[in-house]
């Protein structure tokens, strides 16, 4: 099946709920730092390894170093190529033109696949149109979900932000909130701007925005530390990542405040910190199956001729809620690591 036919083709495929299946059922290898290069072991993987000749995927997403979400993504990427009989090569950077070089240097190695984060469509593409131009199927996961039938991807796995931040409005209502502020990490980055405006758009009390420097800690812990103490009225902070929710819970302590913490997405130590009341709530958007579906999706692609949503419809991993009534089913989950 070549990519140009699935365009016209509306017929969905059923192997989103058997890759998600599998992906709970599957340990994936143990994940390393963004930017570096590494090949899955398949030592853990519970499923048998595919017989189909060996191929290459390229996972490259936008991580930040030290961001511990993407370790998530990667060990759900590393075992779908183990029990695929794929080799995985992940590197990662936040910059955009970085990423776009990353994306250049996959179709020069002639990868049988990329799967790529769009965090900032714009910028990947021409170097996307490289790819399409020399047959290489890409699919994208995370961030992206306006933008990847644009730039001409076969598939898309991840949550609407839009609809993720609306979700999220609506639960600060319901906690009684009158005044939060959005901690926003990376600036010009989609993903999290549709999130602080998918809240603003439910919630009926006031919203701030804050732009803070992701890959400095220190500095957004003494940002937010700042601004708590300029506007004694934030009953909230809202981050939109888990390391975010652990700084902004220093914060709140450095400045004197009463102010609360949610957040979006999930890890262990979020896990924990929903259990002892440090942070209210948290929306898993399933990184762990992001990084599954996307590589299985791929191989599925290469051997079967299989793509889910007909080449039009993205397969949503997200928004789901952690908090105190269900944060227990969660946990052992999210210390395996697949949530």
């Amino acid at each position: 099946m070549d990519r140009s036919s699935r365009s016209g083709s509306r017929r969905l495929v059923s192997l989103v709920a058997v890759a998600a299946a599998a992906a709970l059922a599957l340990t994936g290898c143990s994940s390393g730092h963004g930017g570096k290069k590494a090949e899955e072991s398949g030592a853990d993987a519970a499923a048998g390894k595919a017989d189909t000749p060996r191929m290459t995927v390229a996972l490259v997403t936008h991580q930040a170093p030290g961001d511990t979400f993407w370790d998530t993504v990667r060990k759900g990427a590393e075992a779908a190529a183990a029990k695929d009989n794929v080799k995985l090569v992940y590197s990662a950077d936040p910059n955009a033109g970085n990423q776009a070089n990353l994306v250049q240097n996959a179709v020069d190695q002639k990868a049988d696949g990329i799967a790529v984060t769009l965090a900032k469509p714009d910028a990947l593409k021409d170097v996307l149109g490289k790819a399409e131009r020399a047959g290489i199927p890409v699919v994208g996961l995370n961030s992206g979900l306006a933008d990847w039938r644009r730039l001409g991807l076969l598939e898309f796995f991840g949550q609407d932000e839009s609809v993720a931040g609306e979700a999220f409005g609506n639960k600060l209502n319901t906690a009684g909130a009158r005044k939060v502020v959005c901690v926003v990490h990376e600036q010009g980055n989609v993903g999290l701007t549709q999130r602080c405006d998918g809240l603003r758009k439910t919630f009926k009390g006031t919203t701030e925005t804050l732009y803070v420097n992701g890959t400095d800690m220190p500095s957004v812990r003494a940002t937010v530390t700042a601004k708590l103490k300029q506007d004694t009225s934030i009953d909230t902070v809202v981050t939109l990542g888990a390391p975010f929710a652990a700084t902004a819970v220093r914060s709140v302590g450095d400045a004197g405040s009463k102010a609360k913490v949610a957040t979006f997405d999930l890890d262990k130590d979020l896990v924990r910190a929903v259990r002892n009341g440090s942070v209210e709530f948290a929306v898993d958007q399933q990184p762990y199956l992001q990084g599954y579906l996307a590589v299985d999706a791929l191989w599925l692609y290469k051997y079967n001729g299989n793509y889910s949503g007909g080449g039009v419809a993205p397969v949503l991993t997200g928004p789901a809620f952690v908090d105190k009534s269900n944060v227990g089913t969660v946990a052992g989950f999210a210390a395996k690591g697949t949530r």
